[in-house]
């Protein structure tokens, strides 16, 4: 017998919690400044629910920079708001943009 979702009550295969859990959040992406002036890309907002650790090792990549995971945001090394925004729109996250904090 398959096993059943809690959340939906759809077999596993057929769950759509992620799915919907990535539609309702408002991801927010800015920028931000750091130590010698180095400039950061912040990933923000995102439910407890959903696995940023795949989320930001996959933004990484893709932006071929460095960062990091932590406090339930995800930085990365660099300016890639624009990069990053395309990404998770494909993805299917509700992203806001914002200025540079300092």
């Amino acid at each position: 017998m398959a096993e059943v979702c809690p959340k939906c009550g759809l077999p596993m295969e057929l769950c759509v919690c992620e799915e919907i859990a990535i539609e309702d959040q408002q991801v927010k992406i800015s920028t931000a400044r750091r130590r010698f002036g180095k400039l950061i890309t912040i990933v923000e907002g995102f439910d407890k629910e959903i696995d940023i650790r795949e989320l930001g090792k996959d933004l990484k990549a893709r932006c071929a920079c460095g960062g990091t995971i932590k406090d339930g945001r995800i930085e990365l090394q660099g300016d890639h708001k624009r990069k990053v925004k395309i990404i998770l729109d494909e993805l299917g996250y509700s992203v806001e943009m914002s200025d540079v904090k300092r």
